[in-house]
């Protein structure tokens, strides 16, 4: 099968097929949508914005932890905001009072009825974890605009997992076109119960938990589309590799297709185990090779 890719490569061996492959990945794929999930940030601000505008009242106050004691008693559902203040997202939390014997304390955020002793706690926790004093001093002016801060920052993390959301709209934009001209069909995130219910396709699954990116169907023959970025190096390109040689076996055992479309210069340092999957399989393609129409030469071959 990679005598259809030679010859839509224009490559005479499958080492120069390999070369053109690992020379060609691309640098980044980011887009605007990579920076801040801003429905996320928004959702999460508005699910408490209520009890951090209650919250508010205390900026300034000079005895700070009786405001926070008597504004707790009267309005307790404010310590659910209390995590996001700190850029947690736990509702609870554990503090070592005590290294020497190794004692600790916990904090818990969940709204409930609360005691005194409990209402103490919390009070006294806004003010050991070092918002009582930004608190007091007025350094922030509004907690509502202060937890959209905190919201971007903590949103930052999910930009590794939203490399690969980004490469998978990129290749369904390939896809949908694809399907589109050549009147054929395609899922997105499908399962073998999804595919079942749509084409009247039964499947064997590995695990009861597989999603597949991308199916296309043409026909009879079904064509499994797993695609991913990566921008770095690291053991999981090894992993992955090595897991989609399995799922090529696993999927070619019951007639499937199986295509991979990977890119990113995370690869070039990690040439090894992919070259292993090149030579053990039939597909794989980068963006390069989408954007000359090398999968639709695969699909109507």
């Amino acid at each position: 099968m990679k005598k259809s890719l030679l010859l839509a490569t224009n490559t005479s061996s499958e080492d120069e097929l390999f070369d053109y492959i690992s020379s060609t990945f691309k640098d980044k794929i980011t887009t605007w949508d990579y920076f801040v999930n801003w429905q996320k940030v928004f959702k999460n601000v508005d699910s408490i914005e209520i009890e951090l505008n209650i919250l508010n009242s205390v900026i300034g106050k000079p005895n700070l932890q009786k405001e926070l004691f008597d504004l707790i008693k009267q309005y307790p559902q404010v310590i659910v905001t209390f995590p996001a203040l700190i850029a947690l997202r736990e509702k609870s939390v554990d503090i070592l009072i005590d290294s020497s014997k190794f004692i600790y304390k916990n904090y818990n955020f969940k709204k409930r009825t609360l005691n005194d002793s409990e209402i103490s706690d919390l009070s006294e926790f806004i003010i050991k974890s070092g918002l009582g004093e930004i608190l007091s001093d007025r350094r922030i002016k509004n907690l509502v605009d202060y937890v959209t801060g905190v919201e971007v920052g903590l949103d930052s993390n999910g930009r590794k997992n939203r490399g690969g959301t980004l490469m998978e709209n990129i290749v369904e934009v390939y896809i949908k076109d694809l399907c589109a001209r050549n009147n054929l069909e395609y899922l997105s995130q499908a399962n073998a119960a999804k595919i079942e219910a749509k084409w009247g396709i039964k499947i064997e699954v590995d695990k009861s938990s597989r999603i597949i990116d991308f199916v296309i169907k043409k026909g009879n023959q079904l064509y499994f589309i797993e695609v991913n970025f990566y921008g770095g190096g690291g053991s999981k390109l090894k992993s992955t590799a090595t897991e989609y040689h399995g799922m090529h076996g696993y999927w070619h055992g019951q007639k499937i297709i199986f295509i991979w479309i990977t890119d990113g210069n995370g690869w070039v340092s990690t040439l090894k185990p992919l070259r292993e999957y090149f030579d053990k399989t039939d597909y794989l393609l980068n963006l390069n090779m989408l954007e000359k129409g090398i999968l639709e030469k695969i699909i109507n071959a």
